[in-house]
């Protein structure tokens, strides 16, 4: 090279790191040159891709899918057969189900030629029957014989026969044709495996791929940023909105306030509600972040509006009834209710009171928590102290779910497929609201004896635990994910 030459910042490249590749991939190169081509190609680089198989003398199709293709949009049905009993790797299962695909075609498009009766039969009896397959398969195109539904024209061959090919890809070895999108496929499964295995993770954005991702102990919350001081006495209970402009927090001094969340993450006080007589145990946003419900100790549920802070409506279920949770559907038009007093009661009702459905009866067991799955599937309650209860209104059964030590707090994941309960012996279960499960997720380290102690899940995908402590802490528990 001339002095006055620049290099090619491309050319630059270590010749130790050039050789760890080739003996890293060893007899997987020409799998990993398969499927970088079928990438290339499936992007549009349709070039790049043909200049690859060139030089590295590896094509994206094996022999035995070139032949198949061949033969198949041939209608060489002998041919293909022919191939795939010469495919390896393939149990008796797979190779029948292969058999079974083609001859079938060639039985459909026997069917539509004017003279093809006999010969489509003699494909039925003598090519088909004697495949170990299904026979309500084999039953339903005999019925062809005499209907003549389903029949291939000559003009849907080549439609037709490109489908056979997809549908034969299914059942042979994944070898024999590069499945789609397989380096994309493998991309992410190795970004969810880092994900997975990042300790601290809780990066909201896209993982980038040119680096191994590792989140710091720094994105986990440890230092306070503010103090908020307008409550005249102990705070029970704060919940950010779901759009997280507004935070909402219930005191024993019987208000609660509505903060505001301002660009620069401070906080600064929107809404004192007043008019509860007893101090406030719950809250709940509404999913539009429009309304907030406040349930007092022993008292009424109040509904406010969350623009001007006004109280639009308060629920009393009737009765003098003493509303002990609540929980909203997720078009923020109605909400359900677990009451206590005078009889144990969960009644769902629309804003202004109306009551729209009630589960009540002699073996309705006390309500101390309530909370509703985000697509309004599940009705998930706290029971006799020892029990969830899940109603799944779409199905329209329920199930239950036992914990030996009480129960005194139920929190929901973002997407409703997870919930943790707080129980009294000083343990945080996590369980699946889908998965039939004996054995719960356990998490330990925070402090609970004499108050009610909550716990929800935060961070980047709900993959945190947060929960408070007596001992005056603030624990954040990882949820181990598992590939």
């Amino acid at each position: 090279m001339e002095a006055n030459e620049n290099p090619d910042p491309r050319s630059l490249t270590d010749a130790k790191s050039s050789e760890v590749p080739r003996r890293a991939l060893g007899e997987r190169r020409t799998e990993f040159v398969r499927i970088i081509v079928q990438c290339l190609y499936s992007l549009g680089y349709r070039r790049a891709a043909a200049t690859l198989e060139a030089e590295s003398g590896v094509s994206l199709d094996s022999p035995e899918y070139t032949a198949l293709f061949f033969d198949v949009m041939a209608g060489r049905w002998d041919d293909c057969i022919a191939t795939i009993e010469s495919i390896e790797d393939m149990d008796c299962g797979a190779r029948a189900a292969a058999a079974f695909l083609v001859w079938r075609e060639h039985f459909l498009e026997l069917l539509g030629l004017k003279d093809g009766f006999l010969m489509a039969r003699d494909v039925l009896s003598e090519r088909i029957a004697p495949l170990d397959m299904d026979r309500q398969r084999v039953h339903g195109l005999a019925r062809l014989l005499i209907s003549s539904e389903g029949i291939v024209n000559v003009e849907d061959r080549v439609r037709r026969r490109l489908g056979l090919l997809l549908d034969l890809v299914e059942v042979l070895p994944p070898w024999v044709r590069v499945p789609s999108a397989r380096l994309e496929h493998l991309v992410e499964m190795t970004v969810l495996k880092q994900i997975a295995s990042c300790f601290y993770h809780n990066s909201p954005g896209e993982v980038t791929l040119y680096e191994d991702h590792k989140c710091s102990q720094e994105q986990i919350p440890s230092k306070c940023s503010q103090i908020l001081y307008d409550h005249k006495n102990e705070v029970w209970f704060v919940q950010f909105s779901h759009n997280g402009d507004y935070l909402a927090s219930s005191s024993r001094d019987c208000t609660a306030i509505i903060w505001a969340v301002n660009k620069d993450d401070s906080i600064s006080l929107k809404h004192v509600l007043e008019g509860h007589m007893k101090p406030i145990s719950f809250l709940a946003w509404s999913p539009n972040d429009r309304m907030l419900l406040t349930c007092g100790n022993v008292e009424a549920l109040k509904l406010w509006d969350v623009c001007d802070g006004t109280c639009k409506f308060t629920f009393t279920g009737g009765a003098n009834r003493i509303i002990s949770s609540c929980a909203w559907f997720p078009e923020s038009e109605k909400i359900v209710c677990g009451s206590w007093e005078p009889d144990n009661r969960i009644f769902a009702c629309d804003l202004e009171g109306n009551e729209l459905e009630v589960w009540e009866g002699e073996r309705m067991p006390k309500v101390t928590d309530l909370a509703v799955t985000p697509d309004g599937r599940c009705l998930i309650s706290i029971c006799s102290n020892k029990e969830i209860l899940i109603r799944d209104f779409h199905r329209g059964n329920e199930w239950k779910i036992h914990e030996e030590h009480s129960i005194t707090s139920l929190s929901l994941s973002s997407d409703g497929q997870f919930l943790i309960v707080n129980l009294n012996s000083e343990e945080i279960h996590l369980w699946s609201i889908n998965v039939s499960s004996s054995l719960p997720d356990k998490f330990r380290g925070h402090k609970q004896g004499k108050y009610v102690i909550r716990s929800c899940f935060g961070g980047s995908n709900s993959l945190f635990v947060a929960s408070g402590s007596e001992d005056s802490q603030v624990m954040f528990l990882l949820i181990l994910l598992f590939f």
